[in-house]
């Protein structure tokens, strides 16, 4: 005769309560891969961001807002990826300003911010880059700047105006890029001076880390163009480039013209520059300055990268990582300034920029009709350079 297994009364509950607790691993797993986790925390008083806004902004939807969040007590936050495998931003507002960095669905950050202040000190410019050439009866400018923001503790420079430019009086403005540590590019307004030709302010966070600006604009070119620089901060090197059909002069003793081994394109440097009126210069004659790819591939490998980059797209390495390229001849001479130039890439550099300026205009189209994301600078997203 089979015998039977007494009931025991609770048996059946507790058989169900092992089966759920055995499924959560697998439950939280499945969840975290669909969402985007992380922290932010304040480093200018050294502890978690509470309360701070969070965004979840889809990329290839043209910085669509996706959802929000708020970071918790211990900075942490959880944004839910209704599209896995997509590219999005996850942005955190704080005092006014957005730290951004990329992510993907099953991603655990760890986003900086930091306190923000109408003036802060230790704020430098590292170079300015000026790239012209003639365009028919144009001559069309592309002038970068590096900034440093290096307050300690550190703290986000912000405000009505944190960065002003002066152009040649005539100069017809095309458009504002800029892009901070983060280096997500917008594009952003720049605001004339009222009673002041060729002067222009930006409203651009000048968060701790490097900050930079490329102002393109056009100048009507009857054959000489002449340009009085005045400087807002203290600026280790200017480097001016034009090409070599083009003539370069000017009554300062300040420029020296840089060898850099290349025959398509002439660069004069001036160096530790103080802020104010700097030293003017007249370029004259007619060139177009060699196309971007041309140099890049010319160029690859041909000098080191002595400042270490965090890893970024292919385009983020044109652009931006240039900075840390540091021309042998002008390190020998001037290693005594820490100079910046960037002697033949330069030219990769700046004309990246150029190349922005048209994507930023087909960037303007396309986002007209679509969502707007909040963002604290008033700036428009382009996305990832």
């Amino acid at each position: 005769m089979m015998g039977t297994r007494p009931y025991r009364k609770g048996s059946g509950v507790r058989a169900i309560i092992l089966v759920l607790l055995s499924a959560i691993p697998f439950w939280t797993a499945a969840r975290d891969a669909n969402d985007i986790t992380g922290s932010a925390r304040n480093e200018s008083r050294g502890r978690a961001a509470v309360g701070d806004s969070v965004i979840l902004i889809r990329l290839d939807r043209g910085m669509q807002e996706e959802s929000q969040a708020r970071t918790g007590q211990r900075g942490a936050f959880r944004l839910h990826v209704r599209h896995p495998g997509k590219a999005y931003l996850v942005r955190v507002l704080h005092e006014g300003v957005s730290y951004d960095q990329r992510a993907y669905a099953g991603d655990d950050l760890s986003i900086q911010v930091f306190d923000a202040a109408s003036r802060v000190p230790r704020v430098s410019a590292s170079i300015e880059i000026l790239r012209a050439g003639t365009n028919g009866n144009l001559l069309h400018v592309s002038d970068m700047y590096e900034l440093k923001n290096e307050s300690s503790p550190p703290v986000t420079q912000t405000g009505g105006q944190t960065f002003e430019v002066y152009v040649p009086a005539n100069a017809k403005m095309d458009s504002v890029l800029a892009a901070g540590p983060a280096k997500i590019g917008v594009l952003i307004p720049a605001n004339p001076v009222p009673g002041e030709p060729g002067h222009y302010t930006v409203s651009f966070p000048l968060r701790p880390g490097e900050t930079k600006f490329a102002f393109n604009y056009d100048l009507p070119y009857k054959g000489q163009a002449v340009f009085e620089t005045r400087l807002a901060y203290p600026l280790k090197q200017l480097a001016i480039m034009i090409p070599p059909s083009m003539k370069f002069s000017s009554r300062s003793p300040a420029f020296r013209l840089l060898t850099t081994g290349r025959s398509d394109y002439q660069v004069q440097t001036a160096n530790q520059l103080k802020a104010g009126e700097g030293p003017g210069f007249e370029v004259s004659g007619a060139g177009v300055l060699p196309a971007l790819g041309d140099q890049a591939k010319s160029q690859a490998g041909t000098l080191p990268l002595t400042i270490p980059r965090p890893p970024a797209p292919d385009s983020d390495r044109a652009l931006w990582s240039s900075f840390g390229r540091v021309d042998p001849q002008l390190q020998q001479t001037y290693s005594h300034s820490q100079s910046l130039v960037l002697g033949g890439l330069t030219a990769v550099l700046l004309g990246v920029c150029a190349l922005l300026v048209w994507r930023a205009r087909r960037t303007r189209r396309t986002y007209a009709a679509r969502t707007t994301v909040p963002r604290a600078e008033g700036a428009q997203g382009l996305g990832p350079f």
